[in-house]
């Protein structure tokens, strides 16, 4: 399946059409941020099927994984963001010095305006509806742009959003990168992007030329350090979890191993009892195991499976976009597994034989998305102390987003800005400082 671009004139005449609904004032009220945020809560649960059925075609996504990484989230944030909107919305008294009284100092959360959203296929439901929800929190308009990589989503995401939002308030346009192009060229008030840190760049130099603000979710190679100390079938069960959920095309997911030289044996064998428990004799028949996008990506993960010594799985089924999860063991720093960022169930493993060594090896590259350590909680804490990522787990995987309390975002290479809960709300929103005098 394929989709159209959504002609430039259209494109054109949805981005006008908003610029003069957010100007009328209608998206200012809570009750009509209220009102929309129930209408995206009530139209997620009527068309869960519909869009799990997507997700299982285009990505092959068991529809319990399809709840539970992209359906859930948004609709647990859509719960938070109505628990606590009014609250947010309200002017925040601030103190005023002595030389200004008698006037009164505050700071106003206002819209920032017309919001472009650009998703990703990897998680095309939650990439596309969280930011929505900071937007309409917020009382921007949007326009929202999924992937064409995942179409058969697209199209019910876009069936969805026209059923439930007046185009001049929400709506969707489709299309490859030409569209982007397009899209990235035009004046927006925020854009949000999420993607690859080469996509970044390209979205943030375009910004620049009308200073638009951006929120880049980007990615980056985050690391897993199992450190002596470490429980090492809990590590082994939590990383075969984070590295092959939907079949490691995770931005968040656990991308290389360093593991302590002495644990290399022990490790490798529970990683393969984990991937048993996880996904059966044979991954492929599992229901719960996803595919590689498409045939580009399956071919680049693919080609990764000879930079290293195959200890656990390797097998590919061309014909499905499989691939089997995969340990690698004596690999080259300088390969590309270690230089690029895998998207893919390859976990290749470096030995280091002083957590120093790790941490300089982390260092040594660009800022990640995640970071995850596995030992002693107090070494874990030096570790983070002396490294830096977007987010980070001690003794865990992935679930630094699953708490919509926490800020998530990345660093530098990883991306800038964040979202989730009262970080959504000011993603979207201009923080503006007011006096009142009295006359």
């Amino acid at each position: 399946m394929s989709l159209e671009n959504t002609p430039a004139a259209r494109i054109s005449a949805l981005a006008a059409a908003q610029k003069t609904y957010f100007r009328s004032g209608a998206t200012l009220s809570e009750a009509f941020r209220r009102t929309m945020l129930r209408r995206l809560d009530a139209a997620l649960a009527n068309w869960e099927k519909r869009l799990c059925d997507a997700l299982w075609t285009d990505l092959h996504k068991s529809p319990e994984e399809a709840y539970l990484t992209e359906i859930s989230i948004v609709r647990g944030e859509i719960r938070s963001h109505l628990r606590h909107l009014g609250r947010w919305m309200r002017p925040a008294p601030r103190p005023t010095p002595l030389k200004l009284l008698p006037a009164k100092s505050r700071i106003v959360s206002q819209p920032l305006g017309q919001a472009l959203i650009v998703a990703p296929w990897n998680y095309p439901v939650q990439l596309l509806l969280n930011p929505l929800v900071g937007a309409i929190s917020a009382g921007c308009t949007a326009l929202l742009k999924p992937s064409p990589y995942t179409p058969n989503v697209a199209e019910a995401l876009e069936g969805m959003i026209a059923e439930i939002f007046d185009e001049e308030y929400v709506a969707v346009a489709q299309g490859d990168r030409e569209v982007n192009t397009l899209l990235f060229d035009m004046r927006w008030d925020v854009i949000f992007f999420t993607g690859s840190p080469a996509l970044g760049r390209i979205v943030m130099t375009a910004a620049a030329r009308n200073l638009t603000p951006v929120v880049l979710e980007l990615g980056g190679k985050s690391p897993s350090i199992v450190d002596r100390g470490a429980d090492i079938e809990v590590a082994a069960r939590r990383i075969a979890w984070g590295k092959t959920l939907n079949a490691g095309q995770t931005c968040v997911a656990p991308d290389y191993l360093l593991i302590h030289r002495s644990l290399q044996d022990e490790f490798s064998r529970a990683f393969a009892r984990a991937l048993h428990r996880l996904h059966g004799d044979d991954a492929q028949q599992s229901l719960h195991y996803g595919r590689l996008v498409n045939d580009r990506a399956f071919e680049r993960v693919t080609s990764y499976l000879a930079q290293g010594k195959i200890l656990v799985g390797g097998r590919t089924d061309p014909s499905d976009r499989y691939i089997e999860p995969t340990l690698l063991a004596e690999v080259d720093p300088g390969a590309p597994v270690m230089q690029e960022e895998i998207f893919g169930p390859v976990l290749p493993m470096l030995p280091f034989d002083d957590i120093r060594e790790a941490v300089t090896l982390v260092n040594d590259r660009e800022k990640p998305l995640a970071l995850y350590y596995f030992g002693p909680e107090k070494t874990g804490r030096e570790v983070l102390l002396h490294t830096s990522s977007g987010g980070a787990c001690i003794n865990d995987t992935i679930m630094q987003i699953a708490n919509d309390r926490l800020p998530f975002g990345g660093v530098s290479n990883s991306g800038m800005g964040r979202y989730h809960g009262r970080d959504s709300f000011d993603a979207f929103s201009h923080r503006r400082g007011v006096v009142e005098s009295p006359a």
